[in-house]
Parts: structure tokens; C-alpha cells; sequence
């Protein structure tokens, strides 16, 4: 006997269409944002400037200056998205994304391209928006899959940036190598604008009613502790990056040895996230999320400590690849808790803050590495890492069980 399909709701009719284009989407502007980290310095030297210091402290700046615009105005979009429909935000982050990176190409001085950069980030967010529109489309029994997909395709962008950086520049020129960038972008723009479909959002004001409901299924325990555990994820994986070349330094002999095997530590991390994404993310749907979460900050904590211990540096690939798989379906979970914890109308605003928690944790963890590790030594940053993943399971326990 043929079983009965299960009727889904106007807004979730497209969603896998959906969560294709915003893959793909996601994955085309994460590229974006981190394609210059291997040329960045001979850019800024290319637009006049030559004391070694000054090129340190111009590319520092014009790094960091995507992020930080793009952690300020996360809140904004997610507003917007819930008032003006998430499509409409996706729309402006992938022209504003192809504009800005194709202006980048065309820079004549240092200041020029650290105020383009902030322009990117301002008018960015296009992997948050498709967060915020994969969440609350898909329905709630393939979330953690759905998002699980897309975040291996946003770590997939983190990997793949920095590559095409190092390949691109001498083939084409850096000039060139950005407005290539912004031509793909454009495409994921084209994509949005007529492959992704949205409900239209409904007119009229909202009722008295209708807020009062509102304000009784938003459980805000729950959402701030997902905007700290989502924070801290993205610290525990960034704490070691001020110290992992110094780190391996200590086992292998040679600098090109020493650059190729720190590369492929941060590359190990990173495809265990890739692979383990969605597979954690089923499992959440099926088990419950908050339970992954708690058992993969477990995870997390147990396998920081023997990285600290490690005798040759291949251990430390090992470990951190393990590390990324128990990371890889932890940020799916946080946001499907955010998203089963706030009413529709809130989804987008809610998300956004947890956006602007994880850009804290990307700033916050290579500043405490590099403290810790400049202070106390290198395998202190494990340990402490370590104590703080323990403390937010502990604290993930305590909280979901009441919920």
C-alpha cells in the first residue's frame, strides 16, 4: 500500500532547488572572501607601498575589514530578510558581492582597498543569508541535513579560496584574477534571481494575537546559549592558527617542509568538517540536535588534549582531521536549535546575531592562541581550548536537558 505524502507548507515547496542555488551561491562568495589571503601582501605592495611593516599593517587591515563590517551588519539583513523576504537579501549580498570584488580589481591605493573590502562585507553575507533561508525552509525533520549540506559547501569555499589565490594570480594577474571573481559571483547572482523561489511574503501588520504567540515560542535561554556555543566553535577552530606553523617547526626540519605541513593541517580540519557535515546533521534529525551537539563538544574537548602530546607532526594531521569531522555537524546544530527555538517571524534576526557570534569567535580565537602561546607556551593553547569546549558541553548539557 503506497504511503501517503506528507503535505508540506507553501514557504518549504522549493527547498532542495533552493538549497542547491544557495550552495553553490555560498560557496562561489566564501571563495571570494578568502581568494586573496595567499596574494593579499603583494597587492598592497603592487598599489605603492614598500616598508615591509607598512605592507603587514595595510594587509591586516584590509582583511580583517570584510569581517568586520560583515559582523556588524548581520543582525541588519536578518531583520531585513524577515521583514522583506530572505530571496530579496540574497539578491543584493550576490550583486553587491560582484560589484565590490570587481572594484577591488580596479583599486589605485592601499586605502582603496581596505574601504572596498568593508564595502564587500557591508553588502556580503551571502552564505548567512542562505543560512537563515535554508533553515527556514526546509522542514524541520531535514534541517540538520539540509544546513549540514550547506555548511560543507561553505567549508569547501574556506578551502578552495586560498588555493585558487595561490594558482590564479600568476596565470591571469592579481587585477584580473578579481574580476574573474566577480563574473562568477554575477552568475550566482543570475542564479538567485531566477532559479531560487520564496512564497511571497504576506501584507498586512501583524496582530496583537499573533505577537503575543510570537513571544511564547521564542525561548531566548536556548538562542543565546547556541549565539556563545556557535561562537566558541569557531574559536576552538581558530585558536591554533597563530602558533600551528611554530608548533610544527618544533618536528620538522626545513621551511618549505614546515609551510607544506601546516597547510596540510588546516586543510585536514577542514575536510573532516566537509564530510562529516551533513552525515551529523542526519543523525541530528533523527537522534536530536542538541544531543549531537553535547556529545560532539565531548568530542571536540577529548581529542584537544592528546594534539598537545603530539611527537611527530603527521599526528597532529590526524587529530585535527578528526577534530573537523567532530566539529563538521556541530554549526548545522546550533542553527537548527536557533531556528526550532524562535517563531518564523524571528528567524532571520535571531540568525543573524549568531552570524555576528561566530565573526567574535573568528577574531577572538587567534588572539587568545596567540596570547596563550606567547605567555605559557604552545601546548597550553590545546589544553585551554580543551577546558573551554568541556565548559560549554557542560553548560549545553544543562540547559537542553530543562528545555
Amino acid at each position: 500500500m503506497q504511503q501517503p505524502s506528507i503535505a508540506l507548507a507553501p514557504e518549504q515547496q522549493h527547498w532542495k532547488r533552493n538549497l542547491v542555488v544557495c550552495v553553490l551561491g555560498s560557496f562561489s562568495t566564501i571563495v571570494a572572501m578568502t581568494l586573496l589571503l595567499p596574494f593579499l601582501p603583494l597587492y598592497v605592495q603592487q598599489l605603492g607601498v614598500q616598508e615591509p611593516a607598512a605592507i603587514a599593517r595595510w594587509s591586516g587591515a584590509a582583511y580583517g575589514a570584510t569581517f568586520l563590517s560583515a559582523a556588524l551588519t548581520a543582525p541588519l539583513w536578518g531583520k531585513l530578510a524577515d521583514r522583506y523576504g530572505r530571496k530579496l537579501m540574497l539578491i543584493r549580498a550576490s550583486l553587491g558581492m560582484a560589484i565590490a570584488m570587481s572594484l577591488i580589481g580596479m583599486a589605485t591605493a592601499p586605502w582603496q582597498l581596505v574601504a572596498l573590502r568593508l564595502l564587500a562585507g557591508l553588502l556580503g553575507g551571502y552564505a548567512s543569508g542562505s543560512t537563515i533561508l535554508v533553515a527556514a525552509q526546509t522542514p524541520k525533520e531535514q534541517t540538520g541535513w539540509a544546513l549540514g549540506i550547506l555548511s560543507s559547501g561553505i567549508m569547501a569555499g574556506n578551502v578552495v579560496g586560498p588555493l585558487l589565490g595561490g594558482v590564479l594570480p600568476p596565470l591571469i594577474g592579481i587585477r584580473h584574477t578579481f574580476w574573474l571573481t566577480g563574473a562568477v559571483i554575477f552568475l550566482a547572482f543570475l542564479a538567485t534571481t531566477f532559479l531560487l523561489k520564496e512564497v511571497p511574503r504576506a501584507a498586512g501588520k501583524k496582530t496583537q494575537q499573533s505577537a503575543a504567540d510570537d513571544e511564547k515560542s521564542l525561548n531566548l535561554p536556548v538562542v543565546r546559549l547556541m549565539w556563545l556555543s556557535g561562537m566558541l566553535l569557531i574559536f576552538a577552530n581558530m585558536s591554533i592558527e597563530p602558533i600551528i606553523t611554530l608548533y610544527i617547526g618544533q618536528f620538522v626540519s626545513g621551511d618549505h617542509a614546515v609551510t607544506v605541513t601546516a597547510g596540510l593541517v588546516m586543510a585536514a580540519a577542514a575536510l573532516g568538517s566537509i564530510l562529516s557535515a551533513p552525515r551529523l546533521g542526519k543523525l541530528a534529525d533523527r537522534v536530536g540536535h542538541g544531543r549531537v551537539l553535547v556529545y560532539g563538544l565531548i568530542a571536540c574537548a577529548l581529542l584537544l588534549i592528546p594534539q598537545a602530546f603530539i611527537s611527530e607532526a603527521w599526528q597532529l594531521v590526524v587529530l585535527r582531521f578528526l577534530m573537523g569531522m567532530a566539529l563538521g555537524g556541530l554549526m548545522p546544530c546550533v542553527t537548527a536549535l536557533i531556528r526550532h527555538s524562535v517563531p518564523q517571524s524571528q528567524v532571520g534576526k535571531m540568525l543573524g546575531y549568531a552570524t555576528s557570534a561566530q565573526y567574535v569567535g573568528q577574531v577572538s580565537g587567534p588572539l587568545f592562541g596567540g596570547f596563550i602561546g606567547g605567555a605559557f607556551g604552545m601546548r597550553p593553547v590545546f589544553l585551554a581550548t580543551c577546558v573551554i569546549m568541556a565548559l560549554c558541553a557542560l553548560l549545553n548539557a544543562r540547559v537542553l536537558r530543562k528545555r
